[in-house]
């Protein structure tokens, strides 16, 4: 039995959240300058969206580029920027054909303008897809947005739209980036690093995380199904004990 037929559907996580880690290690071991590392990421980006709406994965989300990206060397950040325009331009037409939607969540307005306006296009280009929803955390950090959440709510609480006595969870969700997409079940990272690294900081609060060695540009399919069985053998109780989930 293959590691996709042992994974159970009704077991499935509706969330996969991603930090694609290791393509300048991977590029450094094969002699190579770091934006080699990023170029042979993608393969690894169509491999995972593939698996993950091929299982019936409805939301997959990918930590491709944080706000602290920026202070990486300019040569570096501006290849990454070229490569993400010429990908997702590329990709297009498959996400189209695939029925898989696109959408994007950071700071996307301190995108390089024909960044930005290429991802705006594809995300008009794809909204009608219903399959799989890919989401890109591009020029992203958690506590931007949640310093972001803050000032709004903050401001409606200033025009007395809001008092600060009704404040709740849903109230800061409402707020994020995220607010239309439900929380991650299961983060994976690559590369053998063990931290979250600012991403998705509130939403991962019960999400269950998975670690492999694998650095990202050798990440295929059967990591991706490695990842979902493991989630699927753990005791997932959100705060109760194990005999409560049994009664």
């Amino acid at each position: 039995m293959s590691l996709k037929e042992k994974i159970n559907p009704a077991k499935l996580p509706q969330h996969i959240a991603i930090i694609m880690d290791g393509n300048g290690r991977w590029a450094k071991q094969q002699g190579e300058q770091r934006i080699f590392g990023h170029e042979n990421g993608v393969k690894s980006v169509r491999e995972s969206v593939e698996a993950a709406a091929e299982l019936g994965v409805k939301y997959l989300t990918l930590y491709a580029f944080s706000t602290e990206n920026w202070n990486r060397p300019k040569e570096e950040v501006m290849a990454l920027m070229q490569l993400l325009v010429h990908t997702i331009s590329a990709e297009t037409a498959t996400l189209n054909k695939n029925n898989i939607r696109l959408q994007a969540i950071g700071d996307l307005k301190s995108l390089p303008s024909d960044c930005y306006n290429e991802l705006q296009e594809a995300i008009d280009k794809t909204k009608t897809n219903t399959r799989t929803t890919l989401v890109l955390a591009l020029s992203y950090s958690s506590r931007w947005e949640i310093i972001n959440a803050m000032k709004e709510i903050a401001e409606k609480i200033q025009n007395n739209t809001l008092s600060p006595s009704e404040i709740t969870e849903q109230t800061i969700n409402a707020h994020l980036c995220t607010a239309e997409i439900p929380e991650p079940e299961l983060m994976i990272r690559t590369s053998g690093e063990h931290r979250i690294s600012n991403f998705l900081l509130w939403q991962l609060a019960y999400a269950e995380l998975y670690f492999t060695d694998k650095l990202w540009p050798d990440f295929r399919k059967e990591d991706l199904y490695e990842a979902i069985l493991d989630y699927q053998n753990r005791e997932r109780r959100f705060g109760k004990t194990s005999e409560q989930l049994i009664s």
